[in-house]
């Protein structure tokens, strides 16, 4: 039985996968680390313990492990793209800072550690379709920075120091529990939420931009798989490719309009967001993951769609 400690456990990811982990392994088992302000509210924080954990704060962490005997650390505190670009600094300082902090905890006390990174750790550079798993990494944004250097400081503490390193490169994650939270993804989660309350939507992404994505139960499975997965079985460890479907505003636009005809869109691109979504690829090759820890992913475009549409319909209190 595990005993995992996730950090960041209140934001996009965290919140799901906490849960998720506590149906697994117990609610007992699963420690929910929050910083103030961001404190963890209703189920989450009735289902299982939570804890004080600021990441920027070793001593808050190696507190947390001991006090509830962690092998296990999940480490999704970091600032998203477009967030990081305005907040540089403090995107470092939690993203690599933070990360050497948790690698440190985790060296001393022997836990296994999960660092996502993103298809932000690609570039301009890099090749835009079927992206392969080992290929250049030059990204242009501070989010890809501190995602690059993280697959390579994780690899440095599994090789010199045996710690248990694992990691997938997460495309844009969509969600109808968890709003948006600043990344350059994020209107592919924001259109089905003006779609669900019929409202007309504005996108900030030129049409023909296409970014590989993936509705959050398969990622959450893959979080869950990769560290589960036979160690022998795995040539890498930091980071692995996973991907699901890749598309650009018009194709989701028309998907969700075989559901709700008279949904409407419009184009107001963000230069910001416009210009982090160009340096990043159209495609993944996720033929690693699928080789050496049999990634596969369930829910496709049409499957995801007709998903987020019921579950928001039911959030949103819309009879259809």
């Amino acid at each position: 039985m595990k005993n995992v400690l996730i950090i960041g456990s209140t934001g996009q990811i965290g919140s799901e996968l906490t849960m998720k982990l506590r149906g697994i392994y117990g609610g007992d088992h699963i420690v929910a680390g929050y910083i103030p302000g961001a404190e963890p509210k209703g189920e989450l924080a009735e289902s299982g313990p939570s804890e004080i954990v600021d990441i920027t704060n070793a001593q808050q962490i190696a507190q947390a492990v001991r006090k509830y005997h962690i092998d296990t650390i999940y480490n999704l505190a970091a600032l998203l793209s477009a967030v990081a670009e305005n907040k540089p600094q403090l995107a470092w300082k939690i993203g690599i800072g933070g990360l050497m902090n948790v690698l440190e905890v985790a060296r001393e006390q022997h836990c296994a550690v999960f660092t996502p990174s993103s298809i932000g750790s690609f570039g301009p550079n890099t090749p835009k379709d079927g992206t392969p798993q080992d290929t250049l990494q030059q990204p242009k944004t501070m989010y890809g920075v501190t995602k690059v250097t993280g697959e390579l400081l994780s690899n440095y503490y599994a090789l010199k120091f045996g710690v248990d390193t694992r990691s997938v490169r997460f495309p844009g994650l969509i969600s109808y529990v968890t709003p948006p939270g600043g990344g350059t993804t994020d209107y592919a989660v924001d259109i089905y939420y003006y779609a669900v309350q019929g409202k007309k939507f504005t996108c900030p992404i030129k049409a023909g931009t296409f970014m590989d994505m993936m509705y959050m139960p398969d990622a959450l499975r893959g979080a869950i798989e990769i560290m589960e997965a036979d160690p022998a079985k795995l040539k890498h460890r930091n980071s692995f490719n996973i991907a699901s479907m890749s598309f650009d505003p018009e194709i989701i636009y028309n998907k969700i309009k075989e559901y709700i005809p008279g949904f409407e869109m419009v184009y107001d691109v963000d230069p910001l967001r416009q210009g982090i979504a160009e340096s990043w690829p159209n495609r993944l090759d996720d033929t690693c993951a699928r080789m050496e820890w049999g990634w596969k992913p369930e829910y496709d475009l049409d499957a995801m769609t007709r998903d987020m549409i019921e579950k928001l319909r039911v959030k949103f209190g819309i009879k259809q």
